[in-house]
């Protein structure tokens, strides 16, 4: 068993050639291995091998895919001799409240910039969701109006903050949204190595999964490509486009050392299929949408959520429909990436749903 909330030395799997630029350090956070086992949704084609990873079981209070990431970021921070962190995401992000929860672990600070409503900006954000647990482990948390996050920019707003806890006399450390940096990165491409053995003899055909800020993505397809697996990577974008998505995957694989020699001339484009979920924008559901996770949960057990792995769940689901013989004869592993805390924000759209189930009652004791 690991000994978590320690510095670790981190040896790669031995498909990693010398080219990357391989982390020295990882600190314990994760519950890993984290689960695979066969799942049956409504909606898979006959014919069809459906597995699920439950990466929303990695521990550190339903962090998610954050933990992998973190445990690359977090060691980084601390050898560099940081004694804070500062991230960023929007009010209910799982990341911002994994990166607090982390930071605890290690003995550092967590300051947390969050975009929220213009109209709730002189409100306190209370304790839905994420922010109970941000605020219960002693985050700092500071409001931006979405407005100022888009004019501003992440990189700028993370880099002011960090220049003003420097001039106080802090050692601050930047993660940059998501955890999605070539470093970062590291947490999927090991994760691999996990999903090799949980496949066993049959590899799986397809890994499904979705796609936020992309360091998720780029170091689960670039382990995938190094490990001579001949499996296809199929990414669910929940926000922005296809071709940022590539573009930005792209530059992460270069700061990790993997050029085009390495990962084919092609780059992020022949290493995976990026594919539209977001529907009518990030982190807002269309009730379909709410009803398919309502549905999985009923028909599974498993709870998907609304922003991330619900959204990439519809839009696979719709892929299978759409040419069920295309996945007749595969095996296919849907990466649950976590994000329980944030269904707390759906409630208002939820309660209608769970109600027309019709399954609260009053207990009549008289008899």
């Amino acid at each position: 068993m690991r000994a978590l909330h320690e510095l670790e030395t981190y040896t790669p799997p031995p498909w990693v050639p010398s080219a990357l630029k391989v982390p020295e350090k990882r600190f314990a956070l994760g519950l890993l291995p984290t689960p695979a086992h066969r799942w049956a949704p409504r909606g898979v084609p006959e014919g069809c091998e459906m597995w699920i990873k439950r990466d929303d079981l990695s521990g550190m209070q339903l962090s998610g895919n954050k933990v992998r990431k973190l445990e690359f970021l977090i060691a980084q921070a601390l050898e560099e001799g940081a004694d804070t962190v500062v991230t960023l995401g929007g009010i209910q992000s799982n990341h911002a409240r994994a990166t607090a929860v982390a930071a605890r672990y290690a003995g550092l600070d967590a300051h947390l910039i969050l975009r929220h409503s213009r109209t709730a900006m002189d409100d306190d954000p209370g304790l839905t969701g994420n922010l109970l647990v941000e605020r219960m482990v002693g985050a700092h948390v500071h409001l931006v109006t979405k407005e100022e996050y888009q004019s501003m920019g992440s990189v700028a707003l993370g880099e002011r903050l960090v220049e003003r806890l420097r001039a106080a006399g802090r050692r601050p450390f930047l993660i940059p949204v998501g955890g999605s940096s070539s470093v970062g990165s590291w947490g999927y491409l090991e994760a691999v190595r996990e999903i090799e053995a949980q496949a066993g003899e049959r590899p799986f055909t397809d890994i499904a999964v979705a796609c936020g800020s992309g360091g998720t993505v780029a170091g689960l397809a670039l382990g995938v490509r190094l490990s001579g697996a001949e499996t296809r990577v199929h990414a669910y974008g929940v926000c922005d486009d296809e071709e940022y998505f590539y573009d930005f995957i792209d530059k992460l694989l270069s700061e990790a050392g993997a050029s085009r020699s390495v990962v084919g001339a092609e780059g992020a484009r022949g290493l995976l299929r990026m594919a539209q979920a977001k529907g009518s924008g990030y982190a807002i559901s269309q009730q379909d949408e709410l009803k398919a996770t309502l549905e999985v949960a009923q028909t599974t057990g498993v709870l998907l959520d609304p922003v991330y792995s619900g959204k990439a769940w519809v839009a696979l689901a719709a892929d299978m429909a759409a040419d069920p013989e295309a996945w007749r004869g595969r095996r296919v592993l849907f990466l649950h990436t976590g994000g329980l805390l944030g269904m707390y924000d759906k409630v208002g759209q939820l309660q209608p749903l769970v109600e027309a189930l019709g399954r609260c009652e009053r207990m009549d004791v008289s008899a």
